[in-house]
């Protein structure tokens, strides 16, 4: 039997449980505390703990560490730092350290005495208990010999360089696409404007957390809290000179991540180098003030956007340029530039890239990164040049709208972006907006609506999954997938569940351990997708082997009949030109006396390009037809909101956001990362703000108690639909994942309801009081 990526719309045409709004299986988990994370592995034999000191100063050389009176404290196990730390076989501390090991810094700290940046851990202090282990930490006497640090790339002393790629290598630092220069001269209508981002911290609900244990002196078992097993097991094993066998990483529940769980960090190793040490299981969980050094950031960043268009609207050129900070060692930034260059249509692009090394750590992936700082710029811009030529800002978008992808010529594999303004535009009311800005009042209260275009790309990435199904009518299925905390164990039940033709109560779905299939990490919108198309093209590996046994089976219905004539339907095999011919696995698997079949399989995401690439080189006529395709989601947010003029105060007080992301697995889930990707882009837009001292290259707010994240009392009601929509090139289950576009688009829709309500355009995130109050509205 012949089965293809593209099948299950036609083996699952009415999936019964997919797309339903079925309840978490997890969730009583959960809410009983049965579910166990990373910090929580309390039963371990002679379990103890570690506790992090990290350095006040961002620049400077260690010149003495005293661990005397720690040492002398009661249960004190050990203090770790530089001096007697175990060396590891490996470190990122060199490219190609760094590129084997896949770290996400090329610094590993306790490698040396020289001090990088603020909270840069120092020394690591191991006792029997927590509490100890911090008191010995406070002990610590450790003298640094401070040099003045450099804050951002806004310090006199940075210096900005061109690097040759950004993003670990992944993007090129200088793109051009027809002549960008020359287009944006001779353009009728010009727009040249600058936008600012704060630093941003991902602050997941669970801090970063690892527990090691060395079971045997070259087998370790560690449970961590990563958005990948995989990933961290070639990290740990890399860095320790072992196998990927010797080393066991599980995370069954995850407390959110956001990206800065998408890497292996310092503080996991170190965890591991510490239990090597002492002979004992050691736990460390990071503090909430050590998440903002430990685990990543968005950077500060500005972005110049240049816009030509002709006097009817429609774009000539879009010229990009970036500036960021990056750590000393790495030439990470967002690669805002790739969807200004595929959203709208547009003949001329260029965008460049700007770093300045300063006292930091490296920044890393936070949720949509490069969309949602990119979409900032590109759909404020768009409104901008929307408002001075008396359009409708819809309208603007519609007359750019690109039928293809503009950055290659390919043809979409699916595209539902104009369903989505009109149906967002019909549920929102945006008909009866009134077209100048602030004009619209709610007594003293200036109303402003705006709206932004979201678009995020599809990864290519794999996976395996294993199913086995039993004979009495329940199947184990299992991958080493992560649940972030979206419902990953949730709607994997239901694939399997339906992949099956079996009920979802039937069904125990395993995830988070490399002793199971591997899976990639959960981000960048790729799990849904693979993971489930993995777990599909399993179980039709098992309806595979079920069909070989029934045609040699001579007291089958189907014996002799060509593998390829069998169908599965309902659970049942039967011959596709004569269904009524045929039988259940269970009557099948009984009178063959199999108590279980498993099958395996391989989901790709994102496939369909290379696919194509392949069929088009073997023979070019077919090229079209094999499926050349660029492969996004797209959506679209619509906001209003109401400003105090007095007070320059900004209350989000509707919302609307319409997606078309492919085959939707869950309803309710599904509607949960919508409302969840946009409330995270309203703290974007009008709270979060890492302020680092400029000069001490320190955090001042590095708490929850100073970094403002949104609130119940912060969001109305959110109104989410999802277009549907079929794609048959991007994986067996047409899913295109919908972590990351939930939050595209939400700042500019935000910004430009601003501007709706003030007839203010604010550039700068966030959109704080003062700002509101000390800009000047623009002259449209």
């Amino acid at each position: 039997m012949d089965f293809t990526e593209q099948s299950f719309f036609e083996t699952n045409p009415q999936a019964g449980s997919v797309g339903q709004p079925l309840d978490r299986v997890d969730g009583r988990a959960k809410v009983t505390g049965q579910a166990r994370y990373s910090a929580e592995f309390n039963n371990l034999p002679g379990l103890c703990h570690a506790v992090l000191r990290t350095s006040d100063v961002a620049k400077g050389r260690i010149q003495s560490i005293d661990a005397s009176m720690a040492l002398k404290q009661p249960g004190v196990l050990a203090v770790l730092t530089h001096q007697n730390l175990p060396k590891l076989a490996k470190t990122p501390n060199d490219p190609e350290g760094k590129k084997a090991i896949g770290a996400p810094m090329g610094f590993m700290p306790l490698t040396s005495d020289v001090v990088h940046y603020a909270g840069q851990p120092v020394a690591l202090v191991v006792a029997d208990t927590l509490e100890r282990a911090q008191h010995a930490a406070a002990l610590l006497k450790i003298q640094v010999t401070a040099e003045a640090p450099i804050a951002s790339y806004e310090d006199k002393k940075a210096q900005l360089f061109d690097p040759e790629k950004v993003q670990d290598g992944k993007t090129k630092a200088r793109t051009v696409r027809g002549n960008p220069q020359q287009a944006f001269a001779a353009a009728p209508v010009q727009l040249t404007h600058t936008y600012d981002h704060a630093i941003n911290h991902h602050n997941p609900m669970e801090p970063g957390a690892t527990t090691a244990h060395w079971e045997a002196p070259d087998r370790l078992t560690v449970y961590d809290a990563t958005q990948g097993v995989t990933r961290t097991q070639k990290a740990l094993s890399t860095m320790l000179g072992l196998s990927a066998e010797q080393v066991r990483v599980v995370t069954k529940y995850l407390g959110g991540g956001f990206g800065c769980k998408g890497s292996s960090w310092p503080h996991t190793v170190l965890t591991v180098q510490a239990a090597r040490a002492v002979g004992r299981p050691v736990k460390l969980a990071l503090t909430r003030p050590q998440m903002f050094t430990s685990m990543g950031h968005r950077e500060d960043q500005t972005q110049t956007l240049k816009l030509g268009a002709t006097r009817d609207g429609k774009l000539t050129a879009l010229i990009h340029e970036k500036t960021s900070t990056t750590s000393p060692w790495d030439n990470y930034a967002e690669p805002n530039s790739k969807i200004i260059n595929i959203l709208y249509e547009c003949p001329n692009f260029e965008a460049t890239y700007q770093l300045a090394r300063a006292n930091v750590m490296t920044s890393t992936f936070t949720r949509a990164p490069g969309e949602a700082p990119g979409s900032f710029a590109l759909e404020c811009s768009m409104d901008d040049l929307a408002y001075q030529l008396g359009l409708d800002p819809l309208e603007i978008r519609l007359r750019n709208y690109a039928e293809k992808d503009p950055s290659t010529g390919q043809a979409w594999s699916s595209k539902s972006l104009k369903q989505c303004y009109q149906r967002g535009a019909e549920l929102f009311g945006w008909s009866k907006r009134n077209p100048k800005a602030g004009q619209t009042r709610d007594g003293r209260l200036l109303v402003g609506w705006g709206m932004a275009t979201a678009s995020y790309p599809v990864h290519n990435n794999q996976g395996t999954a294993r199913v086995r199904l039993y004979a009495d009518g329940h199947a184990l299925v299992q991958t080493g997938a992560t649940d972030l905390g979206t419902g990953t164990y949730t709607v994997m039940t239901q694939v399997a569940a339906d992949s099956l033709w079996i009920a979802p109560d039937k069904v125990r779905f395993e995830l988070g351990d490399t002793k199971l299939p591997t899976a990639p990490n959960s981000g960048g919108s790729v799990a849904a997708g693979t993971v489930s198309s993995s777990i599909y093209m399993a179980a039709q590996d098992v309806w595979q082997k079920l069909i070989k046994v029934a045609v040699l089976d001579k007291k089958s219905p189907l014996y002799r009949a060509k593998a390829a004539d069998v169908e599965v339907k309902q659970g049942r095999l039967q011959l596709k030109s004569n269904p009524q011919k045929g039988e259940s696995y269970a009557d099948l698997m009984k009178r063959a006396e199999m108590s279980d079949v498993e099958g395996n399989g391989q989901g790709r995401y994102g496939s369909g390009y290379e696919d194509a690439q392949a069929a088009a080189n073997a023979d070019p006529t077919k090229k079209d037809e094999a499926g050349n395709h660029s492969m996004h989601s797209f959506g679209a947010h619509f906001c209003e909101v109401k400003v105090d003029p007095d007070l320059g105060t900004v209350r989000v007080t509707r919302w609307v956001s319409v997606h078309g992301a492919g085959r939707i697995l869950n309803a309710k889930t599904a509607r949960s990362q919508i409302i969840g990707g946009s409330i995270f882009g309203i703290g974007s837009a009008l709270m979060e703000t890492t302020v680092r001292d400029p000069n001490y290259a320190r955090y001042t707010n590095a708490s929850l108690a100073d970094y403002h994240i949104p609130v119940n009392a912060d969001i109305p009601d959110m109104t989410v639909e999802f277009i549907d929509e079929k794609d048959p090139y991007i994986n067996a289950m047409g899913v295109k994942g919908i972590g990351e576009i939930s939050m595209v688009g939400v700042a500019a829709a935000v910004a430009n309801a601003v501007f709706h309500a003030t007839g203010k355009r604010i550039r700068s995130l966030p959109i704080t009081p003062d700002k509101v109050l000390a800009t000047k509205p623009m002259q449209v």
